[in-house]
């Protein structure tokens, strides 16, 4: 099987093994990735927990054609979108849920900094899931534009569009808010 981006001769053997991998390794990123969706940590638990059931039953199937994260983020994507088309839920506020505090900073600083943080948050829980999920994938995951393409299964031009109108979309909403974020 495929680790991240290299082979790993070590990999578990047994079906257990690979999931209790799988969860240690992609669990809190995929549980935040479901909050993105969901807005709604509960929810978001619950997904991740049928994420990683429906990863288990499928684990003979990897092909190996991908990373491991990407098979893993796809299913994830893929239960999202199904949990959204079905489900109407609620909007809620997204709580520090991509940043980590630095302790560098004064904490004058660190409010500014998480009041921004919250801010530029929201506006990206506001924007249309398949800017969001683009712009989550490659600035907050560090995915590589190819990666995401393959993630969706879209064309990697469709990424890139994709990708320059949600910032587009971004900078409009932080300007008609008067808010302006430098980092």
């Amino acid at each position: 099987m495929v680790k991240g981006n290299t082979a790993v001769k070590e990999y578990p053997q047994s079906e257990i093994d690979q999931l209790n991998y799988l969860m240690d390794e992609y669990g809190e990123e995929i549980k935040r990735l479901a909050f993105t969706y969901t807005k709604n940590w509960q929810q978001a638990e619950d997904i991740t927990q049928e994420i990683f059931i429906s990863a288990y039953n499928h684990l003979n199937d990897f092909r190996e054609q991908s990373t491991i994260k990407t098979w893993i983020y796809r299913i994830a994507i893929n239960k999202c979108k199904d949990y959204v088309r079905s489900w109407h839920y609620t909007k809620t506020l997204l709580t520090n849920t991509f940043y980590q505090k630095s302790n560098s900073l004064s904490p004058e600083e660190e409010y500014l900094e998480s009041e921004q943080k919250e801010q530029i948050s929201k506006l990206i829980l506001e924007l249309p899931i398949k800017y969001r999920e683009v712009i989550i994938l490659y600035y907050f995951k560090e995915f590589s534009l190819e990666e995401i393409s393959a993630t969706l299964s879209i064309n990697l031009n469709t990424v890139k569009s994709r990708l320059r109108r949600a910032k587009k979309n971004l900078e409009n909403k932080l300007e008609r808010e008067g808010g302006g974020y430098n980092g």
